[in-house]
């Protein structure tokens, strides 16, 4: 970030430019990575450490795919298959979305089970 875009060598506010956070939301903990201080074998994330397992099955079906690149479609259902809801929600009935390579995803998840219903760029 250059000098003039809302960044100036005195200031000591730090501007992060496309961060999805809501205007003023403090952001903590800013610190570089430090290999030989940050660097755990053995540490575990807790309730997270079954995350990879909870992998959803993905249903993109008719045309749907047809509507995006065919270099992007696997990226989306990997995408889609970590679960993008909010981890908070659990509504079989509402439909979600979320931008994806310039398309809008818009899907439903009942279970385990992902099902997109719309493709638009």
């Amino acid at each position: 970030m250059a000098e003039g875009d809302g960044y100036e060598k005195s200031s000591p506010v730090l501007f992060v430019p496309g961060a999805d956070l809501v205007d003023g939301t403090p952001i903590y903990d800013i610190k570089p990575y430090l290999a030989y201080a940050d660097c755990h074998p053995n540490a575990t994330c807790g309730f997270l450490d079954d995350a990879r397992e909870k992998l959803l099955e993905v249903e993109i079906s008719g045309h749907l795919p047809e509507k995006l690149p065919y270099s992007k479609r696997e990226a989306l259902r990997q995408v889609l298959a970590l679960d993008p809801r909010p981890s908070y929600r659990e509504d079989g009935k509402r439909i979600y979305g979320f931008g994806f390579a310039g398309y809008e995803i818009r899907f439903r998840v009942q279970g385990n089970y992902l099902t997109v219903e719309e493709i638009e760029p």
